[in-house]
C-alpha cells in the first residue's frame, strides 16, 4: 500500500480548491466585511455564526467551535479520513497526488473507502441509463416514462435508468470494472444471499439520488412490472456509509442553486414531480427519499437558504395529495414549521393531482400556477382541523375552537400569533376574545406536557448558541466611549484539550488591550501586505500580554510575513507549523474573524491608520507594563534598604529610558 501523501501535493491542493467554492455545496454564504457567513453545516442555529475567509482559506464556526481549512472542512462534513479528504479535492482540482514510499496509487482497492462507494454508485449510474435507452427489455420503462410526458433528453438530465430484470447483471458489470464483493454490497447496489450475490434492484426504473456536490449516494427504484417479486411500489438503497434517508433530498443537487438565490424551496412527495416540477420552470422542488421529510432536511434546507430571523422571510411550499394520507403528511409538517424562520405554505392541485399528473392535465403552467397559488401553512392547518366540524352548530363551533387552540399557542411569534388568532376566529365564526378561554387551557396543557417531560429544549425555549450573550460577551462594555477599540462580535474559543487549555487560557477580550492584541494578530494574518515588515521588529512576543497571543506571535514573527511568490496556504502552513498545538484553533479563528473596521473598498484591505494604531497600542501597553515591572524592582530595592548605588543608577536609567520611550510613542500617536 502507497504511504502518506508528499507534503508539497497537500499544499497544491489547498491551493488549487478554493474553500468557499467547497462550502457553498453545503452552505449559502454572503458577504460579511473581509469573509462570508453562513448557517453552520456542523450543528443546528438560527443565527449564522459560520465563518469563511476565502483569502486566508480557513473556515471557523463561533457557535460549535469548528474550524480549519479546505481539507478538514470536508473531511468533518463528508465523514472522511485526513487522507480521503486530500484525494477527493484533488480529484476535483485534476491533480495528479504522489506518495512518500513512491509512485501514484494505482492499485484501486487501496483507496479510500468513501471514494470507493462513491464511484461504485457512479459506475452503476452509468450502467442503468445505458440499460434505459438500449436495452429491449427496458422498453416498458420508457413507455412509463413517456406515459407521464419524460423524454429521453429529460431522463438524461435527472440521470434516470433501468435495473435489468436477471438479477445478476450489475454484479457482473461492477465486478469487471473492479470492484470488491465488500464494496459493492457496503455501497447497497448489491445483496448477499444463500446463492451468492444478486443485485438488489431489479425490474425498475432507477433514480440516482445525488449529494449537492453531485455524488450518487444511492438510488429510488419504482415498481413497473406487475409481477415485481417486491410488492413496495418505491425500493431505496438501504442505509449504508454515504445514504441516509433522514439527511438526503432528491433533487437538491439540481435545485441547491434555484433555493439559494430565490430563497424558495417547494418540497413535493415523489421523484416524477421533481421532474415535472424542474420541467415546468419550477427549479426549487426537491423531495424526501423513502421517509417522511423531517427535522434534519429542515436543517438542510435552512443553511441553503438562509433561513435567518434577521431576513425577509424565505418560502417553502410543501404540495400533498388531496386525499386523508396527504392532509396527514401536511399536518405533520405543520407540526415542524416553528423550526423555520421562513414562511411556510401548502399546495393543493384541484382534484388532489400531485405535480406530474397536473402537468399531464394542465401542462407546465399549471404547475406553476400550483405554486404561485399556495396558501399558509397556518390557513391550511386550521381550515383541515375545523373541517372535522359541523360549524353550523354551537357545538360544532365549540368542539373547533378547542381544535385549533394548540395550533395557535404553538405560534413562537406573539405578533403573529395575535393575528392568526383573529383569522382562525373569524374561519369558525367567532370572535377572537371567544377563543380566550381555549388557549388559556391549550397553554395550561403544553405546559404541563413540558413539565412532565425529560428535559432537552422545547419548541418554545429559546435557542442557544452565538446570538444571545453569554459569558465572556460583555454589552455594556461595548458601549462605553473610554473602549478605544471595539471587541469582535465574536468570542473566542478555548482549544479543546483540556490540559492544553490550562497551560495556555484563552485571552480575555473584556480587556481593551487584549482585544487590540487580537485585532493586531487578524490584520497580520488575513492582510499580511498591509502590514509594513519594520514594524515587526518593534513588537516582541513579550509585547503580548495573553499568552495565547504571545504565542501565536512568536510563530507567525518566526516565520516572517509572506515572500514574494509564497501563496497565503504556504504561508499559513508555515505558521502553523511554527505553532504549537494549543495554538493551532486559534490561528484558525484569527484567519477568519471579521474586523471590526470598515475595509478600504478599493484594495479591501483595512485602513493604514488602522494598522498603525493597533502597533502603537500593543507597544504603548506593553511600554507601560515594563515601566510598571521597574517602577516596583526600584521600590522593593528602597524598602529592602539596598545601598548598591550602582545598581540603583542602574534601574533607574533602565526607567528612565523606558518612560522617554512611551513618551516618544505617544507624540507618534498624536502625529
Amino acid at each position: 500500500m502507497a504511504g502518506r501523501i508528499r507534503a508539497e501535493d497537500i499544499l497544491a491542493v489547498k491551493e488549487r480548491v478554493a474553500i468557499d467554492d467547497v462550502v457553498r455545496e453545503h452552505v449559502t454564504l454572503r458577504r460579511a466585511g473581509s469573509a462570508l457567513k453562513g448557517l453552520c453545516p456542523f450543528h443546528d442555529e438560527k443565527t449564522p455564526s459560520f465563518t469563511v475567509n476565502p483569502s486566508t482559506g480557513h473556515y471557523h464556526c463561533y457557535g460549535c467551535g469548528e474550524g480549519g481549512d479546505v481539507i478538514s472542512f470536508v473531511a468533518k462534513v463528508d465523514q472522511l479520513t485526513f487522507t480521503e479528504a486530500v484525494e477527493r479535492l484533488a480529484a476535483k482540482a485534476g491533480l495528479d497526488l504522489r506518495y512518500e514510499e513512491g509512485g501514484r496509487r494505482e492499485d484501486q482497492p487501496t483507496a479510500g473507502r468513501r471514494a470507493r462507494l462513491v464511484e461504485a454508485n457512479r459506475t452503476a449510474q452509468e450502467f442503468y441509463a445505458a440499460y434505459l435507452i438500449e436495452a429491449a427489455e427496458a422498453r416498458a420503462g420508457r413507455d412509463f416514462m413517456r406515459a407521464r410526458g419524460f423524454d429521453g433528453a429529460a431522463a438524461a438530465h435527472f440521470g434516470v435508468g433501468f435495473a435489468p430484470r436477471g438479477g445478476e447483471e450489475l454484479v457482473r458489470h461492477l465486478r469487471g470494472k473492479g470492484f470488491t464483493e465488500d464494496e459493492v454490497v457496503t455501497a447497497g447496489l448489491v445483496g448477499r444471499g444463500q446463492r451468492g450475490l444478486y443485485d438488489r434492484f431489479r425490474g425498475r426504473l432507477v433514480w440516482p439520488i445525488r449529494a449537492t456536490s453531485s455524488e450518487v449516494l444511492g438510488f429510488g427504484a419504482r415498481r413497473i412490472f406487475d409481477d415485481d417479486r417486491i410488492e413496495a411500489k418505491y425500493l431505496n438503497t438501504t442505509e449504508t456509509p454515504l445514504y441516509k434517508k433522514t439527511t438526503v433530498l432528491y433533487g437538491l443537487d439540481l435545485a441547491r442553486r434555484a433555493i439559494s438565490q430565490q430563497r424558495q424551496a417547494v418540497v413535493v412527495e415523489g421523484y416524477t414531480d421533481v421532474m415535472a416540477c424542474h420541467l415546468a420552470g419550477v427549479t426549487t422542488a426537491v423531495a424526501s427519499c423513502g421517509t417522511a421529510f423531517g427535522g434534519e432536511h429542515v436543517t438542510v434546507l435552512r443553511r441553503i437558504l438562509r433561513d435567518e430571523p434577521d431576513l425577509e422571510p424565505a418560502r417553502v411550499i410543501f404540495t400533498f395529495d388531496g386525499d386523508a394520507a396527504g392532509q396527514a403528511a401536511a399536518m405533520k409538517a405543520f407540526k415542524g414549521d416553528q423550526r423555520w424562520a421562513s414562511q411556510s405554505f401548502v399546495a393543493v392541485a384541484p382534484g388532489g393531482q400531485d405535480p406530474c399528473e397536473l402537468r399531464i392535465s394542465g401542462g407546465d403552467r399549471a404547475v406553476a400556477a400550483l405554486v404561485e397559488d399556495a396558501v399558509p401553512m397556518f390557513d391550511f392547518a386550521v381550515r383541515t382541523t375545523i373541517g372535522r366540524f359541523d360549524l353550523e352548530t354551537a357545538e360544532g363551533r365549540v368542539h373547533a375552537g378547542r381544535a385549533i387552540a394548540p395550533i395557535v399557542v404553538g405560534i413562537r411569534d406573539q405578533a403573529l400569533a395575535m393575528q392568526y388568532k383573529a383569522r382562525a376566529a373569524g374561519l369558525i365564526g367567532l370572535v377572537p376574545e371567544e377563543l380566550d378561554p381555549y388557549l388559556k387551557a391549550a397553554r395550561r396543557a403544553a405546559q404541563a406536557a413540558a413539565a412532565g417531560g425529560h428535559g432537552g429544549q422545547g419548541a418554545g425555549s429559546p435557542a442557544g448558541g452565538p446570538g444571545g450573550a453569554g459569558p465572556g460577551r460583555p454589552g455594556s462594555e461595548r458601549q462605553s466611549a473610554e473602549r478605544q477599540f471595539v471587541e469582535p462580535d465574536e468570542a473566542a474559543v478555548e482549544p479543546s484539550d483540556s490540559e492544553l487549555a490550562a497551560a495556555l487560557p484563552a485571552p480575555d477580550l473584556r480587556d481593551p488591550a487584549v482585544r487590540a492584541e487580537r485585532q493586531l494578530l487578524q490584520c497580520l494574518l488575513q492582510f499580511p501586505g498591509a502590514v509594513d515588515p519594520a514594524r515587526l521588529a518593534d513588537l516582541q512576543p513579550g509585547s503580548f500580554a495573553a499568552p495565547a497571543h504571545a504565542a501565536t506571535y512568536a510563530a507567525l514573527a518566526a516565520v516572517g510575513l509572506p515572500v514574494a511568490g509564497q501563496s497565503a496556504a504556504a504561508w499559513h502552513a508555515a505558521v502553523a507549523e511554527a505553532a504549537p498545538a494549543a495554538v493551532v484553533p486559534l490561528l484558525t479563528e484569527l484567519s477568519v474573524a471579521p474586523l471590526p473596521t470598515v475595509l478600504d473598498p478599493l484594495t479591501g484591505r483595512p485602513g493604514g491608520r488602522y494598522v498603525d494604531s493597533l502597533f502603537l497600542r500593543v507597544r504603548e501597553v506593553a511600554l507601560t507594563r515594563e515601566i510598571a515591572d521597574a517602577l516596583g524592582r526600584m521600590r522593593r530595592l528602597d524598602a529592602g534598604g539596598e545601598t548598591d548605588q550602582g545598581l540603583r543608577r542602574e534601574h533607574a536609567v533602565h526607567l528612565q529610558e523606558l518612560q522617554r520611550r512611551l513618551a516618544d510613542l505617544r507624540r507618534a500617536e498624536e502625529s
